[in-house]
């Protein structure tokens, strides 16, 4: 959805602003009165969006530089057998640049890094030292961070169904804050952690996201009166409240009716349930680089009317991709070529869908493959391959005569990177690609299906230093 989509989308009519909310609601200072300031808001960062190069750009460089290095040292002829594995570039200094980005967008929002989204112990330590803390959802994650001699009180265990052992084993560690959605859950921790500090997640509205959430986890509205029951019949403590849009959403007005709903539950346990003030509002996760400046302007102003500066509330998020995904860069070796025509082809690199590319299964990426090294010659960052959408037909034939369909390395037909590109150079065996963006959800979930590993090595850099 585009700023004026979503600028229309709370601005086009009162009903509108009906949908968004409710009698409480309407009764208190309107930032949305027809959709105006954030629509205007949107506008102006729509029209301003290129006045600052993308942090990413800066590092290009370096980039190229590291990975010309470690390519240059492979000779594929005589190399040991897994010298030419695929590898990444990861830069930190987009780490923090990111995270700057972050503070100057939402200053209010402490963000806990989601570590299953790339769980690089490196990255770690470099969000632990800028003062990011960790959204954890297993036993592993945990121990990693603690690890790390990072304070549990820096963790929240952000799963809501969890294995008995591993709340006891929460509890052994002094891990206090926690969410749920169900009241089985809040029985078993009741019996192996009854001093958590308690999020309750509800469900949010993740119908335009590409990753959703809601479909598993979440309680709906109308059920929110049932845990907040339980939770005082069993005397256990309500710190606050969750939510996740899920992520790649493209209406951010799932942020503005979550933020409302929360504030809805946070005055219903209160007045109705009698339950102390709760503290804590989980803004959750599913923040993106290419769409922060909106998904944040949303989210800032949805807070300042529901939980304005102030109010006592401890504002806290689940940000994965947005901290890593510019940040690491994959370098795959072409090992073999099937041609087709004479500019059409079948290439196969030792990387794909059941390695670093399992993102194109799951999360609903399309990684990007760019020539890096054709024919003895290095190329960088001259965005020579295409996908088959195109201006015309001309530009094809002209500008990227080679079409090929790109396929990793094991013998399943389900392992294609893509099915279709348009290509500048005539790739062959020996080449090398790189893709961009490859941080999020990619190594963290990769296998050694048909026994090939994905242990990729990791070349580290940080352009932010001279």
């Amino acid at each position: 959805m585009s700023s004026t989509q979503v600028g229309n989308a709370l601005s086009s009519s009162t009903t509108t602003l009906v949908d968004l909310s409710n009698s409480t609601v309407t009764q208190k200072k309107q930032y949305y009165k027809d959709g105006e300031t954030l629509h205007n808001l949107l506008l102006e960062l729509k029209n301003n969006q290129d006045l600052e190069l993308l942090p990413h750009e800066q590092a290009h460089p370096k980039i190229f530089q590291a990975l010309k290095a470690r390519i240059g040292r492979i000779n594929n002829e005589t190399c040991d057998p897994g010298e030419e594995n695929s590898f990444f570039i990861c830069d930190l200094g987009e780490v923090k640049r990111l995270f700057n980005n972050w503070v100057k967008e939402l200053p209010r929002i402490k963000p806990f890094y989601a570590v299953k989204c790339n769980p690089d112990t490196k990255v770690l330590s470099l969000l632990a030292e800028l003062g990011v803390n960790f959204d954890c959802a297993s036993k592993v994650e945990i121990d990693r961070v603690l690890s790390m001699n990072i304070s549990p009180d820096r963790i929240v265990y952000a799963n809501p169904c969890k294995v008995a052992s591993f709340i006891r084993y929460a509890a052994s560690k002094n891990v206090m804050k926690s969410t749920f959605d169900n009241v089985e859950e809040l029985h078993k921790i009741k019996k192996f952690h009854p001093e958590s500090q308690l999020l309750l997640r509800i469900a949010t509205d993740d119908s335009t996201a590409q990753c959703r959430l809601s479909t598993k986890y979440g309680c709906e509205m109308e059920n929110v009166d049932v845990l907040l029951k339980a939770i005082k019949e069993l005397g256990l403590n309500l710190a606050g409240v969750s939510f996740h849009v899920g992520s790649g959403a493209s209406d951010f007005t799932s942020l503005y009716k979550a933020v409302r709903d929360a504030r809805t539950v946070f005055d219903k346990a209160a007045n109705e349930y009698g339950l102390p003030p709760l503290k804590i509002l989980d803004v959750g996760g599913g923040f993106q680089f290419e769409s922060f400046k909106e998904s944040t302007a949303v989210l800032r102003l949805a807070l300042e009317e529901f939980f304005p500066v102030g109010c006592g509330v401890d504002i806290i998020a689940e940000p994965g991709r947005y901290f890593v995904a510019t940040a690491f860069t994959l370098a795959s070796h072409v090992i073999a070529k099937r041609k087709l025509s004479e500019n059409e082809a079948m290439i196969y690199t030792n990387d794909g869908v059941y390695g670093n590319m399992n993102c194109i299964l799951f999360d609903h990426q399309e990684p990007h493959p760019r020539t890096l090294y054709h024919n003895l010659e290095f190329h960088y960052n001259d965005f020579e391959s295409t996908t088959a959408v195109l201006d015309s037909i001309n530009k094809t034939r002209s500008e990227y005569p080679y079409k090929v369909s790109i396929w990793g390395p094991t013998c399943d037909g389900l392992d294609c990177i893509a099915k279709e590109y348009y290509m500048k150079h005539d790739v062959i065996v020996g080449d090398w690609f790189y893709f961009p963006a490859l941080g999020a959800y990619t190594s963290s979930a990769a296998t050694q299906f048909n026994g090939f590993e994905q242990t990729a090595d990791i070349v580290y850099i940080d352009s932010e230093l001279d």
